[in-house]
C-alpha cells in the first residue's frame, strides 16, 4: 500500500502510473497537477499529495465509495458527481493502476484504447512462452 510512502513518494508513484498510459501528459490545472489524454483530464493530484481525484462514471464512483468509505469518497463538481477522491495512504499500487487506467479509458479515443489493448495482449502472450505461430516447438 502507499500508506508507508511519504506523500512525495505517493505523488511520484501516481505520476509514473499515469504517464505510462499512452498519449498521457501531465499539465497544471489551477493549483493541481492534471493528467490528460488528448487534452481531456482523467485525474488530478492536489499539491498536498495525500489524495488523488479520478474521474469515473457514476456507477463506478458509487461502488468504490460504498465498499471502501475509509479509502474513497465521492468527488463533486457543484451538484454533479464527477468522480472519486482516493486517500493515497490507504490505496494500493494495484488499485491506483486500476483506477487510473479506468479513468484514462473514459477519456482516451477508442483507437488509442484499442492499440493499448492490442499491445498489452501481444506482450502478455509473448511473456507466457507460447510456441511460435508456425506451430513448431521452441528451441
Amino acid at each position: 500500500m502507499a500508506s508507508r510512502d511519504e506523500p512525495a513518494n505517493a505523488q511520484a508513484l501516481v505520476r509514473r502510473i499515469a504517464v505510462s498510459l499512452p498519449e498521457t501528459t501531465e499539465e497544471p490545472h489551477f493549483e493541481l497537477a492534471s493528467f490528460r489524454v488528448r487534452g481531456k483530464i482523467f485525474a488530478t493530484l492536489p499539491p498536498a499529495g495525500d489524495v488523488l481525484h479520478v474521474f469515473l462514471d457514476e456507477h463506478e464512483t458509487n461502488a468504490f465509495a460504498a465498499h471502501h468509505p475509509s479509502v474513497y469518497s465521492k468527488l463533486w463538481w457543484g451538484k454533479r458527481l464527477s468522480g472519486l477522491r482516493c486517500r493515497l495512504d490507504r490505496t494500493s499500487r494495484t488499485e491506483l493502476e486500476e483506477l487510473l487506467e479506468t479513468a484514462w479509458r473514459r477519456g482516451a479515443p477508442k483507437r488509442v484504447v484499442a492499440a493499448h489493448d492490442q499491445d498489452r495482449s501481444r506482450s502478455s502472450s509473448s511473456s507466457t512462452g507460447s510456441t511460435p505461430a508456425s506451430g513448431g516447438a521452441m528451441p
